[in-house]
């Protein structure tokens, strides 16, 4: 059989969904996470017209005038961190990335225990004023929340663990961060280290991105840097810090980055499958000894050292992002 010809493999995710052979999705998953840390899957169910419709509606709001978008703005958002920001205004490696979005997560009502605790990523959405946006935006992450569990029994399988074990230990109540965001089009004659959004890893375990059909984000696989272009019908997912750490860095979290060129906007929705807020993420025992890259990561700053929460390690990350929401959080 001929080598795909993309580096990064597709899994048919569809026995995790529906019925089939789980075993040989949570090897090729496995080989996956050893090999690159990033994966497309396709047969996940989520519904093409809900994807389409989160893309139209989303693209409605980017389209309007700064004004109108700071109506939602993150400040009004509060401890909740949820709302829009504008281009320049989060920050990778301290610099400004080219590109605006739109914080999401779990819509919790003011009497939930962790909102009423004022927990930090808890509460409310701030929905822009665009007819049905809200129910789309909110449907898509239960579609993409129920994608996460499949995706972590496939991955607990391929690591020789029961399906469950994430779900039992980490994710009964999992924390959903859910962006859109719009990536303005680098001029060519920009300097090489303008970014869209500079190398980073995700801080948590799993994350499912939908692309729009513009190119733009690559991955670091061994010393090269390698396109992941958008492929229809699927998401492209990618392992964070947390996993690695569980891991004892049997997965690595792979850096990537973006770079839009192309000439127009292009649109993403990554979603982070994570830990709840308050658990303690610990290694898991496997035979694989711990592969520390702390010298060769992006941050510099080794995840198998990491003490408390998982809250306490995204608090810290995010506060360098949006250093002012940060200041008003930690």
């Amino acid at each position: 059989m001929p080598e795909d010809p993309l580096p990064i493999p597709v899994v048919d995710i569809a026995p995790l969904v529906s019925s089939g052979d789980r075993e040989r999705v949570a090897t090729e998953i496995d080989r996956a996470c050893r090999e690159s840390g990033f994966f497309y899957v396709v047969g996940h169910g989520v519904d093409d017209d809900l994807q389409l419709e989160l893309e139209r509606a989303t693209r409605q709001f980017f389209s309007q005038d700064l004004e109108s978008k700071l109506a939602i703005r993150m400040e009004l958002g509060g401890r909740a961190w949820r709302g829009y920001f504008p281009v320049g205004a989060e920050l990778t490696l301290g610099r400004p990335d080219q590109k605006e979005g739109i914080y999401f997560g779990s819509e919790l009502a003011d009497d939930h225990p962790k909102v009423a605790a004022a927990t930090p990523m808890h509460g409310r959405n701030l929905f822009p004023d665009i007819p049905g946006y809200r129910e789309t935006v909110l449907e898509y992450m239960d579609a993409m929340t129920r994608l996460g569990h499949a995706l972590m029994e496939g991955i607990a399988l391929g690591l020789g663990l029961q399906a469950s074990y994430f779900a039992d230990r980490y994710t009964s109540a999992p924390l959903i961060l859910f962006r859109a965001f719009n990536y303005p089009s680098i001029p060519g004659d920009a300097p090489q280290d303008v970014w869209s959004v500079a190398e980073h890893t995700d801080y948590g375990m799993l994350t499912m991105l939908r692309q729009d059909g513009t190119c733009g984000l690559q991955v670091k696989s061994r010393s090269a840097w390698i396109d992941a272009p958008p492929i229809p019908g699927s998401f492209v997912c990618n392992i964070g810090d947390m996993l690695d750490r569980m891991t004892a860095g049997h997965y690595h979290s792979t850096p990537h980055r973006v770079r839009n060129s192309s000439g127009r906007d292009r649109m993403s929705f990554p979603f982070f499958f994570d830990p709840s807020f308050d658990a303690e993420v610990e290694p898991i025992e496997l035979k694989a000894s711990v592969a520390d890259d702390e010298h060769e990561r992006w941050d510099g700053v080794s995840v198998h050292e990491l003490q408390g929460t998982y809250g306490d390690y995204l608090l810290r990350k995010v506060s360098k992002v949006f250093p002012e929401l940060g200041r008003e959080i930690l």
